[in-house]
């Protein structure tokens, strides 16, 4: 019998990637490759990486070159790059960081098995980056050490159609393209068989699903067919792109039991200058009336979004309009960034261009006005009963169990005998700026159901 060989993998930035991943693994365990938990057990070591930003970028070749240490310690170790600085850098990367295997895009998740074997049996350099590829995954039920989980992300779309001036994922990821719905609901029961009972679907702007590929099927038919499936607890998703919101997908918060109350609608600027420049496809008060249609149809409903600050040519005055917005909403929580030129991107080209001091004191001060934002909300549940997805131990204590809200709060709490897919109910007596802590209800009563939930945040 031969013996199993043992794999590694480095995921970093959005959730695609952590799906990536997970495909990945999906994929080796055939050929005969399993996972360890240690990077100095394995014999394929593999970095799946982000270039959405420069300073993610950074952190690859901060990986590489640890790894660089580890092959001259044992020549066999096999490394492979993957994802997308792995597809904007092809040959490039190897030349950077020779000891480097493989390098394979996004596209090239499905072929990783053969370059896997190239790489062993062949002792070359392999680079993939064909943009060719089907949109449905290889493998879509989970693998035998995938079990056991209460959470999953399932990508539902590839690609984008947008083109941001800032952004490369239409570079590197292609253009939209929609998974049959039939495939992905399938997935989703492979993955409940499995023990999970939250899934979280994914696209680069999931509004638009099913637009262009003839499935008759939209975004918000999707969520209908995947509330219908048996077993499932929660279902939620990400992102959203705001000029492809709907009446009908806003409505389904209402509409769906099982849709989390929580949406994540990146609003990235408060300056109708800046957001032309951007070419985001809508305006402020566009944006407002949304939230405003969200908050019509579902109250209490989490709102959280993402905010580049330092864009090009952005004035103290676009900046100002940006934090007024954040004050007007009053986002549950938002994802801040300094704007950081990418590779060919058309907004690496633009002029006034904003100074670094300015960029970094700018997202601290934004930074400031939303903390004191999210706490307030924080503090707001501090006494009510929150039905929380228990997700395992707590990071903070072995004594905690933590898991998280419908409307995605972080709670960690006083049960750790709480089994991972079950719901407690949970009431809050404490909150912090990134988490709350409350006290399991269980004594009260059994549990509620053998149902769970899920956060991944980039």
């Amino acid at each position: 019998m031969t013996e199993a060989k043992h794999f590694y993998i480095i995921t970093m930035g959005c959730q695609m990637n952590v799906y990536d991943s997970e495909q990945m693994e999906r994929l080796l365990a055939p050929i005969g490759y399993w996972p360890c938990s240690n990077p100095d057990d394995a014999d394929l070591i593999l970095v799946n990486t982000c270039s959405i930003r420069e300073k993610p970028e950074h952190k690859v070749y901060s990986h590489l070159g640890r790894l660089a240490r580890a092959k001259q310690k044992r020549p066999n170790l096999i490394i492979g790059v993957g994802g997308c600085v792995a597809q904007q850098e092809g040959e490039r990367l190897i030349k950077r960081a020779p000891h480097v295997d493989i390098v394979f895009g996004p596209f090239a998740i499905v072929r990783l098995p053969d370059l896997v074997r190239q790489a062993v049996e062949d002792k070359r350099k392999i680079v993939d980056v064909k943009a060719a590829g089907a949109v449905e995954p290889l493998e879509i039920k989970p693998a035998g050490f995938q079990q056991g989980r209460a959470t999953a992300f399932v990508t539902i779309m590839r690609g984008c159609d947008n083109f941001c001036t800032y952004c490369v994922v239409p570079y590197l990821r292609g253009r939209e393209a929609s998974r049959k719905p039939e495939s992905i609901v399938e997935e989703i029961e492979h993955l409940i068989a499995a023990g999970v009972r939250e899934v979280t679907l994914l696209g680069q702007n999931v509004n638009s699903y099913g637009m262009k590929n003839g499935h008759d099927c939209n975004f918000a038919q999707l969520l209908e067919s995947v509330n219908d499936i048996e077993g499932l607890r929660r279902v939620r998703f990400t992102t959203s792109h705001p000029k492809d919101l709907s009446r009908e997908l806003i409505g389904a918060f209402a509409r769906l039991e099982k849709l989390a109350p929580h949406i994540h609608l990146p609003v990235q600027c408060g300056s109708n200058r800046i957001l032309k420049r951007m070419n985001r496809g809508y305006t402020r008060d566009f944006y407002l009336a949304k939230i405003e249609g969200l908050r019509n149809g579902w109250p209490d409903i989490a709102i959280t979004s993402d905010i580049i600050v330092g864009f090009p040519g952005e004035s103290a005055l676009d900046f100002k309009e940006t934090l007024d917005l954040v004050k007007r909403v009053e986002f549950d929580n938002l994802y801040s960034f300094k704007y950081s030129d990418r590779p060919d991107v058309p907004a690496s080209r633009f002029s006034k261009k904003v100074e670094e001091i300015e960029k970094s004191e700018r997202l601290a001060r934004l930074q400031e006005d939303q903390l004191a934002i999210t706490l307030k909300k924080h503090q707001s549940l501090v006494g009510t009963s929150q039905e929380i997805l228990v997700e395992g131990l707590s990071k903070k204590s072995n004594n905690q169990a933590t898991g998280h809200t419908p409307c995605n709060k972080t709670v960690n709490f006083s049960d750790s005998t709480a089994e991972v897919g079950h719901v407690v109910p949970v009431k809050i007596i404490k909150a912090f700026a990134h988490s709350l802590l409350g006290e399991s209800q269980r004594c009260y009563g059994s549990l509620i159901d053998k149902k769970g939930g899920m956060l991944h945040a980039a």
